[in-house]
């Protein structure tokens, strides 16, 4: 059959054929990109120093600091709960607030009188005081005694000039172990009847503690509603059966003296020879000592 007119022979020219001609000039290629250029050290040297020169007379001038003020991690650190260091962080992280303001400035200056709250706790600068004296008779922790009894305070008044405080009561026929703090936290840990720290104390009674009595105490009595219970009880070695040793957990001497008293017993004196852990070597009565450190984290822990 012939081919029609018009139809490409095989092997013949393809003048609607898409591809490109060779003799056509390609595009330029794209300039590679280049990075900045390295500035000289002695160039880069002198801009920091001009930007530094810049801030600096720009900054606000420092403000001149009081007599009556300190910085905040200086206050933080003189309370005792951390150091300068620790103190900062603290500040930078939000969990210190003046006068119930969060303050994040680094030198930032408070006044004595103002309320920091660090972590939720309100501190004092004052650094924190332990003292342990053992306590004379007539001497007694109560305000209100009038002038015929002594308060406690008196015989610790040169120690120091933080405002510490007792831990408990005491009477003024009580003797023995008696801790004073501006710990206001181991003041409240002393103060809980569910406190676990056990103290020991010598009770002379007006008579002789009858054996069944002892073993009443042992097994705790229920005084005015209350179930009181003691760790233990024994008569004192080498001494009459009206000298009796009583190891409890609470620092409440009112509550020693009712134990007896509810057994019809007349206490004659209570002398507290144990207080969580402290005792009265070396410490004869009338005298007072500081605590040292790992006396301080034991009671603490205790």
């Amino acid at each position: 059959m012939n081919n029609k007119e018009g139809n490409n022979k095989r092997g013949g020219s393809r003048p609607n054929s898409s591809r490109s001609n060779s003799s056509k000039p390609k595009p330029p290629m794209p300039k590679r990109a280049q990075g900045p250029k390295k500035v000289k050290p002695e160039v880069k040297a002198a801009q920091e120093a001009a930007a530094e020169k810049f801030r600096k007379q720009n900054q606000p001038a420092k403000r001149q600091k009081a007599s009556d003020e300190i910085r905040l991690n200086k206050y933080i650190a003189n309370s005792g709960v951390c150091s300068r260091r620790d103190a900062d962080i603290y500040i930078q992280s939000g969990n210190v607030k003046v006068n119930g303001v969060p303050v994040t400035e680094m030198g930032y200056l408070v006044k004595l009188n103002d309320v920091v709250n660090f972590d939720g706790v309100v501190i004092t600068p004052e650094k924190k005081e332990y003292i342990l004296l053992n306590k004379p008779k007539n001497f007694t922790t109560a305000q209100d005694e009038g002038q015929e009894y002594r308060n406690v305070l008196e015989l610790v008044r040169g120690a120091t000039n933080a405002k510490i405080a007792p831990v408990g009561r005491m009477d003024k026929n009580t003797t023995g172990l008696l801790l004073f703090t501006n710990d206001n936290d181991l003041i409240r840990k002393f103060t809980l009847p569910n406190q676990k720290s056990s103290k020991i104390y010598q009770v002379s009674l007006d008579k002789n503690l009858k054996y069944e009595d002892l073993e009443k105490i042992s097994k705790g009595l229920v005084i005015e509603g209350h179930r009181v219970s003691v760790e233990e009880v024994s008569y004192i070695e080498k001494e009459a059966k009206s000298e009796v040793g009583l190891k409890l957990r609470t620092s409440n001497v009112k509550v020693v003296r009712a134990i007896f008293e509810h057994l019809e017993y007349n206490v004659l004196r209570i002398d507290r020879v144990s207080f969580a852990g402290l005792t009265k070597k070396n410490l004869p009565r009338g005298n007072w000592r500081f605590l040292t450190n790992q006396e301080v984290i034991n009671l603490k822990n205790a």
